[in-house]
C-alpha cells in the first residue's frame, strides 16, 4: 500500500501521535493517481490495484510495470538508506525471482512525492539519468549500499539479491525508475481537469472530475473487494469520461438521481403532500403512489443540483413548466370533452375517478413520447418529467396540474369553510 510520512503537509509533527490522519491521506492517494494514469497511459493499458504492488501496468506488448506509491510529508528527501525506496525493492526482487527473471517482461516504479536527496545514489535510478556515471556499476553501488547497514530489516533483501548473479543484478536494478515529486493528492484534480479535460467548458470540469472521480471510486472499491477480478484498462475510462462530459453539452443534462430514494421510508398511505392527496383520491394502488413519490423526489432533487451547477436557470424551469402545463391543459380539455356527456357537476364519482385517471395516465406514460416535453432534447429519463408534473401537482394554495375533475372546486370550498 502507498506510504504516508507521520508529519503534516506543512512539514510539522502532528500534535496527536494516535493520528492516522496522513496514512488515510495516503490511501486516498492511490485511487486517485491511478486515475489520472489511466487517463495518461495509452489506452489499452490494463491497470490493477493492490495486486503484485500499489499498482500494474499491463501494456498490451506484455510488458508489466509494478508501481509503488510514496505520498511524503512536503520538504521530505529520500535518500541512500530510505525505508519506502528498500521496502519497494523487497517486492520487486520477490516478483523478479518468481518471474522469470531476466527473461521476465517486469519494469519497476517508485513514484514519490518526496525528491531524491542530492548526493545519493538514488539519484541514478531517476528517469533520464545518465547510468554510465554510477561507478563502479549501478548495482555494485546498490549493493555496497545495502551492506553499509546493519538494520535487520534489509537482512530478507540482502538474502534475496544473494541469488541473483551478477548479470541478473544488473538487470535487475535496470529496471528500477525513480519518478521524485510526484504530484500531491490535493495537484491531482487540477493537472487532470486542465490536462485531459480541454474539450469541456472550464465552468464543467469540476463536475465532471467529481461524477468521473465518483464512479472510478466505487469500480476500485468493486476491485478490492473481489481479487478475481478482471483489471481496468485505459479506454473504459476514456469512455466513461466522454460519457459524462457528453451530458453537459448544450441539448444534455447530466442525470445523478436515478435510483435515489428519500432517506425517510416512503408512506403512500399517510404522506400529506397535495401531490400524493391527489393520487389517493383516485384510489390508485399503494405502489402506484410510491412511484409517484419517487418520481418527485428524483426530479426535485436532480433539478436543485442543476441549479446548484448553474446549469439551468430559473427562467429555463419556467419555460419548461409552461409547456408542460400548456399540454396537460390542451389534453385535459380534449379528455374531459370526450368523457363527460352531461355537465361535471351532474357526474358520479365514479364517472369523475376514472377521467382522472385517464388524464394522470396520459401523464405518466404518453407524454413520456412528445419529444416538445423534454426540459432538453436528449434529457429522457422519465423521472424528470414525471416528476415534474408532480411538482406542478403540488403546488398551493393550488395545483397548476390536477388529476380529478372537482379538485380546484373541492380546495377552494375546503378553503372557504377554513377560513
Amino acid at each position: 500500500m502507498s506510504s504516508v510520512a507521520s508529519n503534516d503537509p506543512a512539514g510539522q509533527k502532528d500534535s496527536d501521535p494516535y493520528s492516522a490522519r496522513e496514512q488515510g491521506l495516503g490511501y486516498i492517494f492511490q485511487p486517485r493517481f491511478a486515475l489520472y494514469q489511466a487517463l495518461e497511459l495509452p489506452e489499452d493499458t490494463a491497470i490493477l490495484i493492490e495486486k503484485e504492488d500499489d499498482l500494474d501496468f499491463l501494456e498490451s506488448s506484455g510488458k508489466k510495470t509494478l508501481a509503488s506509491l510514496k505520498h511524503k510529508a512536503v520538504g521530505e528527501r529520500l535518500n541512500d538508506l530510505s525505508v519506502d525506496f528498500w521496502k519497494s525493492v523487497n517486492i520487486w526482487l520477490t516478483r523478479y525471482l518468481a518471474n522469470g527473471r531476466v527473461e521476465s517482461d517486469y519494469h519497476f516504479f517508485l513514484f514519490t512525492t518526496s525528491s531524491v536527496a542530492p548526493g545519493s545514489f538514488l539519484n541514478f535510478f531517476l528517469y533520464g539519468a545518465d547510468v554510465t556515471q554510477a561507478q563502479p556499476s549501478l548495482w555494485e553501488l546498490t549493493e555496497n549500499t545495502l551492506a553499509t547497514s546493519a538494520s535487520k530489516s534489509f537482512t530478507k533483501i540482502k538474502d534475496l539479491l544473494s541469488k541473483l548473479t551478477a548479470l541478473e543484478k544488473e538487470d535487475f536494478v535496470s529496471r528500477i525508475t525513480i519518478i521524485d515529486n510526484t504530484p500531491r493528492i490535493g495537484d491531482l484534480p487540477a493537472l487532470i481537469k486542465t490536462q485531459k479535460m480541454r474539450a469541456i467548458r472550464p465552468d464543467h470540469r469540476d463536475a465532471v472530475f467529481e461524477r468521473l472521480e465518483g464512479w472510478w471510486s466505487d469500480l476500485i472499491i468493486q476491485m478490492l473487494c473481489d481479487p478475481q477480478s478482471d483489471p481496468v484498462y485505459g479506454r473504459v475510462v476514456s469512455e466513461k469520461l466522454f460519457a459524462f462530459s457528453d451530458e453537459y453539452k448544450d441539448d444534455n443534462l447530466p442525470i445523478t438521481f436515478e435510483d435515489a430514494a428519500p432517506t425517510a421510508p416512503v408512506d403512500a398511505s399517510t404522506d400529506s403532500r397535495l401531490f400524493v392527496a391527489q393520487l389517493r383520491e383516485l384510489k390508485l394502488s399503494p405502489n402506484r403512489v410510491r412511484n409517484a413519490i419517487l418520481d418527485y423526489y428524483r426530479a426535485f432533487e436532480q433539478r436543485s443540483a442543476w441549479a446548484r451547477q448553474r446549469l439551468v436557470g430559473s427562467e429555463e424551469i419556467t419555460r419548461y413548466e409552461k409547456r408542460l402545463t400548456d399540454e396537460w391543459e390542451r389534453n385535459k380539455d380534449i379528455l374531459f370533452d370526450d368523457t363527460f356527456a352531461t355537465p361535471i357537476e351532474d357526474c358520479s364519482e365514479e364517472e369523475l375517478i376514472a377521467a382522472g385517471k385517464k388524464l394522470y395516465t396520459w401523464a405518466e406514460t404518453e407524454a413520456q413520447r412528445l419529444d416538445h416535453l423534454k426540459i432538453r432534447a436528449r434529457v429522457t429519463e422519465p423521472y424528470v418529467l414525471r416528476g415534474s408534473f408532480q411538482i406542478l401537482a403540488n403546488k398551493r394554495p393550488y395545483p397548476t396540474v390536477y388529476w380529478h375533475p372537482q379538485l380546484l372546486d373541492r380546495l377552494s370550498k375546503a378553503a372557504g369553510e377554513t377560513e
